[in-house]
């Protein structure tokens, strides 16, 4: 589906992120001196403040912490979504993702509700998403 809305703007910290977005794949840092795992990525480790950082493969699975229905568009190109979940995702690796959850469904997910990554495009990036997941 063709889309208006705005893309991820890569910067220096994320540019690897969203390169392996694009690949379908979710990667976090991880701590090489602590060991943590942390999400949005940074320059430094922020349990430990730590250099010593490299990429980890997530699983793509976790469990919604809290959730909210956006009836009201931030910018005009969300209106046509109207209604949609926006998330906050424990990841199974350990970092709080924020993230929308998307497919027929979506309207019905619960707090605690397992979920799994998916991705949907815009523009030249792929933005890391989640669907539920029915038992």
């Amino acid at each position: 589906m063709p889309t208006s809305l705005p893309e991820p703007q890569p910067n220096a910290d994320s540019i690897e992120y969203w390169q392996r977005a694009r690949e379908g794949r979710l990667v976090l840092r991880a701590c090489g001196q602590c060991g943590a795992c942390h999400y949005p990525p940074r320059h430094l480790c922020p349990s430990c403040w730590s250099e010593r950082l490299h990429w980890v493969e997530a699983s793509g699975r976790g469990v919604i912490y809290t959730f909210t229905v956006m009836r009201r568009a931030p910018l005009p190109p969300f209106v046509a979504r109207l209604p949609y979940v926006v998330a906050l995702i424990d990841l199974e690796e350990g970092p709080r993702m924020m993230a929308n959850i998307v497919g027929d469904d979506a309207q019905r997910v619960c707090i605690g509700d397992p979920v799994a990554l998916c991705f949907e495009e815009r523009g030249e990036q792929r933005l890391p998403q989640f669907r539920r997941c029915t038992p």
